[in-house]
């Protein structure tokens, strides 16, 4: 992914962090912010009350806008799972890499010993360990199985969870497979499932609380509302007025998941620290609103492919005293952001031999740079690719012509204005294609049953406007 200053990290990063903020010393027995990183698992940009959701109250993710900084144009660099959090773990643009694809069975052809996120990647955890952080990932990974790609080999040194793309949510078995696997954890005995969400919930409570005296970086991983469709019964009962039981089920799962990121900032709060910890609130990809019942209002598409409700995603930063409070930013940012602006925080440096993608958001944040952070994106997955040029996006699929969005003007995607447009169409059509044959081979495939589904997805009707 070619990006505007996709190297520079700003001479201001590496002033003191009380003068590289707006408000509040850092406290003083600990210089160095925490970080926590939430990820819902499909979430529709449309199911938070703060994106105008009618039938969904969020409170708590809420509060993290509305206290903390909201960005309406957040992207991830992939449209499903596997790859976009292949891309936010690292910085990189994951197809520079070869992570074109969700993790699958190895297909014939491919080696399987480099099923997974290559080991020669750094993720956030491996930069922040030498700077004297703590790592913890809690919840799905879906980069890879085997001990070459494992979580503890990748830099965190806890891990509560599981190493499959989802899991079931109320039970696992000693020696079940996929979404019965066993939860795994190297620093205790796990608890038998209640509800994951919660089981979650309390693990990261208890991270906060065993850690809340050293510098921490806690991965939050969540999988609701992914399917399965599973919720407790006393979360069901609120939603007993929504006739689809897909629908009714999804409402309680994000619901229940509002709950427990409210219990994560209690946490800090009841142990001391809000002003010290930079918590990020991020869906890995759109809502699969043809599995999930999930709405991606008011942007056409779903996960799986690279129309905005596939890509365009809740995007909240909050840090008490440190960032804006109730600032709405309005340029388009990435997930790929993640990792320069946690190292850079953390006191450590991003170079040109790192070649990452993302860049540091604090001086776009706070003033100390007015220009948009990013002008270009450039998206590839599997049968289609992407790029996003200011406020022009062109789409790339093998069945049809080109399609051209202005999307100050068409937010929805509902006007494809290549053909009036054909000198634009052409230039963005042309920069597309060089980046796409600049990447490398993919390292795995998933199976090609899955081309046709994404194709005929971009013909689907999608739900543009909130239900009531």
């Amino acid at each position: 992914m070619k990006l505007s200053h996709p190297f520079l990290i700003a001479p201001l990063l590496f002033l003191p962090l009380s003068k590289l903020v707006k408000a509040g010393p850092v406290n003083s027995d600990r210089e160095k912010p925490n970080f926590i990183l939430i990820v819902a698992d499909d979430l529709g940009f449309a199911d938070l009350s703060l994106n105008g959701s009618k039938q969904i109250r969020t409170p708590h993710i809420d509060r993290l806008a509305k206290e903390g900084v909201n960005f309406t144009q957040g992207y991830v660099s992939a449209p499903v799972c596997g790859p976009s959090r292949a891309g936010l773990i690292t910085g990189k643009n994951q197809v520079k890499f070869g992570f074109d694809n969700n993790l699958a069975t190895n297909q014939p052809g491919f080696d399987p010993e480099f099923l997974g996120l290559p080991v020669a990647e750094r993720t956030i955890a491996d930069r922040l360990k030498p700077l004297g952080y703590v790592s913890g990932l809690v919840g799905k990974w879906h980069l890879g199985e085997g001990d070459r790609f494992h979580p503890l080999n990748r830099g965190f040194d806890e891990f509560w969870g599981y190493q499959g793309g989802g899991h079931d949510y109320f039970t696992s078995e000693p020696d079940g497979k996929g979404y019965l696997s066993p939860i795994e954890c190297n620093y205790k005995t796990p608890q038998a499932i209640t509800y994951i969400t919660d089981d979650k919930g309390d693990e990261c409570v208890d991270f906060i609380r065993r850690h809340k005296n050293e510098p921490f970086f806690l991965f939050a991983s969540f999988n609701a509302p992914h399917s399965p469709m599973q919720a407790p019964e006393a979360d069901l009962e609120l939603f007993k007025h929504i006739k689809d039981d897909n629908r009714r089920a999804y409402c309680a799962m994000v619901h229940r998941l509002d709950v427990n990121v409210g219990r994560i900032m209690d946490a800090l709060k009841e142990e001391g620290l809000e002003e010290n910890t930079l918590v990020v609130f991020i869906s890995d990809n759109g809502g699969p609103c043809d599995q999930n019942a999930s709405v991606n209002a008011p942007f056409n598409g779903q996960k799986g492919i690279l129309l905005e409700g596939g890509l365009r995603v809740p995007y909240i930063m909050n840090w008490k005293g440190k960032l804006p409070e109730g600032k709405t930013y309005q340029h388009p940012v990435i997930s790929l952001d993640f990792a320069p602006t946690f190292v850079a925080l953390g006191g450590g440096e991003i170079t040109e031999e790192d070649q990452l993608d993302g860049i540091n958001l604090i001086p776009y944040l706070t003033n100390q740079k007015e220009e948009k952070p990013h002008q270009l994106f450039n998206w590839r997955f599997t049968i289609s690719a992407a790029t996003r040029d200011g406020d022009w996006k062109l789409v790339r699929l093998p069945d049809r012509l080109p399609m051209l969005y202005n999307l100050a003007e068409d937010i929805s995607e509902q006007n494809d204005v290549a053909l009036k447009n054909l000198d634009r169409t052409n230039t963005m059509l042309k920069q597309l294609g060089e980046w796409d044959v600049s990447l490398p081979h993919p390292l795995f495939l998933e199976g090609a049953e899955w081309k046709k589904w994404q194709l005929d997805l971009y013909d689907e009707e999608y739900q543009l406007v909130q239900p009531e």
